[in-house]
């Protein structure tokens, strides 16, 4: 009886070793990272501006300058470190030290990314929706891999973001009301998924789509 119950206990610690290592966290890789620290820089960007801080400005574009993008469909990228330095230098109100510091940013900051922890960076779209507008469009999830979406707006509406699996449920929705809607999925055996980003206002707007 002893020896059924230990052979018992061996093959449940087993199984259950087995399905700790199938439900392995997801691999995050660094092209996910680089959308998040991408939204990080749009938000922080945004509070620069909201609150006349030029140096939030500058910090911002040294974070977008660190990320390396891939260029999909569409127009130049609307949020990029050069055009936030530029935003910086408008609120420096003729600050001398503050502007010798942002023309000393400018030339490393706008070069481009040589060698980077964040890989090849994320892929890039820039799309310009009407009023009250849906975008639809597929992207392919690698199984075991975190799928991260963000769409960045220019900031004159608010933007909704949602993704569904190929069975048209719901994975994610970040629809709460702001400028830089993200979403993060882990589908196990990948596959195709279908992104919509909705344009909330009745103005017309660009919108810089991120994922890796």
């Amino acid at each position: 009886m002893k020896a059924l119950v230990l052979a018992a206990t061996i093959v449940a610690g087993l199984s259950a070793t087995a399905l700790a290592h199938d439900e392995a966290a997801p691999v995050v890789t660094p092209e996910a990272r680089g959308v998040a620290q991408a939204v990080t820089a749009a938000e922080l960007a945004a509070w620069g501006r909201e609150h006349g801080d030029a140096g939030a400005l500058i910090m911002a574009a040294r974070l977008l300058a660190e990320v390396p993008v891939r260029q999909g469909e569409g127009a130049e990228p609307i949020l990029t470190p050069g055009r936030l330095l530029d935003d910086a230098a408008a609120l420096s109100a003729g600050n001398a030290p503050l502007i010798d510091a942002i023309d000393r940013l400018r030339e490393p900051l706008t070069r481009g990314v040589r060698s980077s922890s964040f890989g090849a960076g994320p892929v890039f779209t820039v799309k310009q929706l009407r009023a009250r507008e849906n975008w639809v469009f597929e992207v392919d999830a690698r199984g075991g891999e975190v799928l991260r979406v963000a769409a960045i707006g220019d900031g004159d509406t608010d933007i909704d973001l949602t993704i569904r699996d190929t069975r048209g449920a719901v994975v994610c929705r970040d629809g709460f009301g702001d400028h830089y809607p993200v979403c993060t999925v882990s589908p196990r055996p990948g596959g195709k998924m279908r992104v919509n980003i909705a344009n909330r206002g009745d103005v017309w707007t660009s919108i810089q789509v991120l994922s890796n």
